[in-house]
């Protein structure tokens, strides 16, 4: 068993990474490679109405709103989503997930520790 401690983890500015847009994006990681095998979990919160372009990936993607008001989406449709909601986005499904504009938006995002991601657009 392993506990890890909150005060353990820092925050991780992503904004630079090309699948962000739109503004600063900072990720708590909960769980990551030096910590399981199997899955990442992280929090993943959205500034000002940061959001992702659309994407893809390599396994299924769980997505639970901790705080804010945000969207998911594909090319045809964008859905509202607030805080305890959650969104299964299916393995190979082009999407994307962010904060709606002049918002912060903060989900958990959960991935298995083999999923790849690829930006689309």
């Amino acid at each position: 068993m392993k506990v890890i401690k909150a005060v353990d983890r820092g925050e991780v500015d992503n904004t630079h990474r090309d699948i962000f847009e739109g503004g600063q994006v900072v990720m708590n990681p909960l769980v990551d490679s030096d910590d399981s095998e199997s899955y990442r979990f992280n929090v993943v919160n959205f500034k000002g109405g940061a959001r992702t372009k659309l994407h893809t990936h390599t396994c299924d993607q769980i997505l639970y709103v901790t705080n804010g008001k945000g969207f998911v989406g594909t090319r045809d449709e964008e859905i509202a989503i607030t805080e305890g909601d959650t969104a299964l986005i299916p393995a190979g499904e082009v999407h994307r997930h962010g904060a709606n504009y002049g918002e912060d938006f903060s989900h958990i995002s959960l991935q298995t520790a083999q999923c790849t991601t690829d930006v689309v657009e």
